[in-house]
This record gives C-alpha cells, structure tokens and sequence, in this order.
C-alpha cells in the first residue's frame, strides 16, 4: 500500500471509526501547522460523509512557546473567552471533536512551572461544562495522531534525520492497523474483542483489584456499580465512537478513597510539554500522601494539587504487556500510545460511563458514591512483563488477572 493511500485511509478511519460523523454534524479539529497537510485530508474526508461544517483550529508551536515565555504574568490564570464560546456551540449542536496530536514532547522544557500549572487551571475551570461533555460522553470525540520533526526526533534519535518523520509515521500506522486490508473492518473486529473481554471483567464484579511488581504493592477498591469499558463509546444519541485511536485497553473507575499502598511508574510521563519520570506514588486511603520523581518532581506536585481532588485516582486501565504497541519496543513519548503499551491509571476525573447510571447523577452524588471529580485527568503508565494483578471478589476470595504481564483468564 502506498504512502498516500495509507493517509487516505488513516482520515477516513478518523472520520467513520473515530468520530463516526454524521450526515449533517458539525466537526472540530484541533490540531497544529504540522499537521495541516493531514487535516486537509480529514476535512475533505469529513465532507464527503456527511459533516455540515468542519472547522479546524489551528495552533503552532513557535507561538505556544513564545506566549509561554514571553506572556504576561496575569494572563496565566486567564483564559479566552471565545475558545469557551466555541466548546460550548459545539455541545449545543452536539457536534464531534477530533484532536490530531503531533506535539513535541519537550515543547515547554525549561519553561516556569507556576506558568504552566497557573495556565493549566485556568483552562480546566473555564471549560468545566466541556469538559463534563467528554468525559460523559456527550459528544463524540476522538483522538488521533501524526507526526511532527520534533517527535519524531525524540521517539527515533538513533536514525537520519530524513528518515524520522517516515518512521514515525509507519509505526503509527502499524498501531492503528492500516496497512494490510481494510482498517475499518479490522478495527471492528478489535473493538468486539475488547468488549468481550471487558464482558468477562464485568461478570466477575471484583471488589478490589492488588497489584503487585518490582516498586509496585496497591489495593484498589472497585464500586459496587463499577461497569468496565472498552475504547468503544456511545453518545445518548447512540452513535458509537472510538475515543482513542490506537487503543488496547479495558477501564473502569476506582473508589475515591479506597487506593492504599504505593505504585511506580515503567514509562515516562508527557505532561504539558515536559516529561515526568521515575517516580513513586504513596497512597492512603485514596490520596496521593508522597509523590517522588527522579525527573519533572515539581511539575508532579504541581498536577497532584491542581485542584482537591487532582490528588486522587480516576481510572484504572489494564493491557497486557504482550500487545501491539509494547511489542512494537518503540517508546513514542506520548501518552496516546504509550498508555495502549501497559496498564496504567489516572490521576483526576472519572468517567461516569463507567459507572451504572453515571450518566444521570451530578457532582455533588457523585461524591456521596466516592466517585472522583477534578480539572485534571491524567493517565500514567505502571505495567510490564513482571506485574501480577488479582482481582478480590466480595467474599474475599482471589481469581488472577494477571500474570507476568499478561491475562491469567
């Protein structure tokens, strides 16, 4: 298959399997000048299935870098008006949302961590109802990726320079199963096995699940009404979407306050243009008590204390070691791809699909159940071949999950 196609290909999958537009919905794009060349093709994909209006909200990193640098100090803590305007036309419409990622993983290197943390905030507490949207799967949304010189540079420092970007794009390629076919219809194959799977989980209903790992003994407690999903999501109005392409993964929610003992991390952490890396969580009762980082500490503490609740579990994730991505040996220094190579967690907000009427219940129920809720939501890579997992069924009995890395069941 040719280079063009296989772009031809990777939009119309974005379109159809990712956001699953629909004859007459609106489209947002987010994404950078890099990938312009690519959303044009999305565009024009979009159109041809029936979108009403595609608009594509471009950013660059030149001037990310430059407002960070060079901003005011006050306009940290603000954030624009109309990009909240623009979210919240988009959930009345029930639009789709396609984010088209290419950021370079050390485009803030260097840059003040009040600044990021303050400008971090700002965005989560003015896009509250947005946010609220996505997460509850009100709206179709979709993430995928491409390539930019500067990723691609830090996933393949040993290669050319002109052979970089190419190799960043066949190994993206691979992951999302373009190649060899029809990519829609080999990702619908893969999407019912991962439902299946979560089917098996959700027949168990475990109370608890124990990891253990070299740096790794935790307890997580599982509520009574915990559901575990696959990638595949669906709107109230039923259209199906596939939040993250590529995705190897099963999740559901865990207790607020029912995590204790501690976790490390196996892969680094990209985080607002920094990297977070060789760290331990310690956890009581729920709660992030100690946080240590051999690289990016202070960034760490700044997303434990984002908000009350940043500091606390939202999501529990589990992927076999032996999967596509883990098996591919590639470290892509982006959490899109890299949390599809490993179980993880995340620290913030949960998902309220993950939970048997989620959907229906607010804020303040949610935290009557022990249901998390913040401005932050962010995944972080904890498995490898060596992790065994049991899951604890309510009369205190153990069935393995995992072993060495892999299914047990």
């Amino acid at each position: 298959m040719e280079f063009q196609e296989k772009l031809e290909q990777y939009a119309d999958l974005a379109v159809k399997i990712g956001v699953n537009i629909q004859q007459g919905q609106y489209l947002l794009i987010n994404t950078s000048t890099d990938a312009l060349d690519f959303a044009r093709i999305v565009v024009k994909k979009a159109y041809e299935a029936g979108a009403g209006r595609v608009h594509v909200q471009l950013t660059d990193s030149f001037i990310t870098r430059e407002f960070y640098e060079h901003g005011a100090e006050e306009e940290f803590s603000n954030y624009p008006k109309w990009i909240v305007a623009q979210r919240e036309e988009l959930i009345e419409k029930k639009g789709a949302l396609l984010w088209i990622d290419d950021e370079d993983p050390d485009l803030l290197a260097g840059i003040s961590v009040s600044r990021i943390s303050a400008n971090q905030k700002a965005g989560g507490q003015a896009l509250v109802n947005y946010r609220k949207a996505v997460m509850n799967d009100d709206i179709a949304w979709s993430i995928i990726a491409v390539p930019s010189p500067k990723w691609a540079a830090k996933v393949f420092p040993n290669l050319p320079g002109a052979e970089q970007v190419p190799a960043l794009w066949e190994a993206i390629f691979k992951t999302v199963r373009i190649g060899e076919g029809s990519a829609v219809e080999k990702w619908q194959a893969h999407i019912k096995h991962l439902d299946e799977r979560a089917l098996k989980l959700n027949e168990r209903k475990f109370a608890k699940l124990h990891y253990k790992a070299p740096g790794t003994d935790l307890t997580i407690e599982l509520p009574e009404k915990h559901i575990w999903v696959s990638g595949s999501s669906r709107t109230p109005e039923g259209t199906v979407f596939i939040a993250n392409m590529p995705t190897e993964e099963v999740f559901t929610l865990p207790s607020k306050y029912g995590v204790n003992g501690y976790v490390s991390n196996t892969k680094p952490l990209a985080y607002q243009g920094n990297i977070i890396d060789q760290f331990k969580l310690t956890f009581e009762n729920g709660k992030i008590v100690k946080a240590e980082a051999e690289l990016g500490n202070e960034l760490l503490q700044e997303l434990i204390t984002a908000d009350e609740n940043s500091c606390y579990l939202g999501e529990v994730a589990l992927v076999p070691h032996e999967s596509p991505i883990s098996n591919s040996g590639i470290l892509y220094y982006n959490t899109l791809f890299d949390e599809n190579a490993s179980n993880h967690l995340a620290i913030g907000e949960a998902y309220p699909t993950c939970y048997e009427g989620g959907r229906e219940l607010d804020e303040r129920e949610f935290d009557s159940l022990g249901i998390n809720n913040s401005i932050t939501h962010e995944d972080f890579m904890i498995g490898s071949a060596e992790m065994d997992i049991d899951g604890i069924l309510p009369d205190g009995s153990s069935v393995p999950i995992f072993r060495n890395g892999n299914w047990a069941f």
